[in-house]
């Protein structure tokens, strides 16, 4: 075998190796329009996951640079692009933001597996002081969350 046939085929061999198996990604979208739809976030949170029954704890979150501590209130400098950081250790099966500034509450939901490393940043829009509200299905069934209040000085979305 030549050099240069044997190392496409040990390079193409290891490719492969690297691949995973599949790679399954719901569409929430489609699955799931009422959560996109919904105007509140019990709402949004009931249609996706037929339920709002949250226990706050396990899950991180920060959002305009500020710590999630449940008796502080977060000042966003405006509201055209809100950095969000949130993230668990519980092993997830889904991750999911809401806010209820807008008038469609859902932000986003993540697929998360055993593998997955659940530490996310996000830039959000809200038109004015709102509630951001993050919920991590856990694999047991239960519905764990974080919430912060977050106020959007400059008239909203001017950013």
């Amino acid at each position: 075998m030549e050099r240069r046939q044997f190392l496409n085929v040990t390079l193409g061999a290891l490719a492969l190796a690297v691949v995973p198996a599949s790679v399954k990604a719901e569409d929430f979208r489609k699955s799931k329009p009422a959560v996109w739809t919904a105007h509140t976030v019990d709402d949004a949170i009931k249609a996706l996951y037929g339920s709002t029954t949250l226990i706050e704890e396990g899950v991180q979150l920060k959002a305009a640079g500020e710590s999630f501590d449940s008796g502080k209130k977060a000042v966003a400098s405006s509201g055209g692009a809100i950095p969000v950081e949130f993230g668990t250790k519980i092993a997830a099966k889904t991750i999911a933001v809401f806010q209820d500034a807008n008038p469609e509450s859902a932000v986003c939901v993540i697929s998360a597996t055993k593998y997955s490393v659940n530490d996310y940043s996000i830039k959000i829009k809200m038109g004015k002081p709102g509630t951001i509200t993050v919920v991590v299905e856990g694999e047991d069934g239960k519905l764990y969350a974080a919430k912060q209040t977050l106020d959007v000085a400059l008239g909203g979305c001017e950013g």
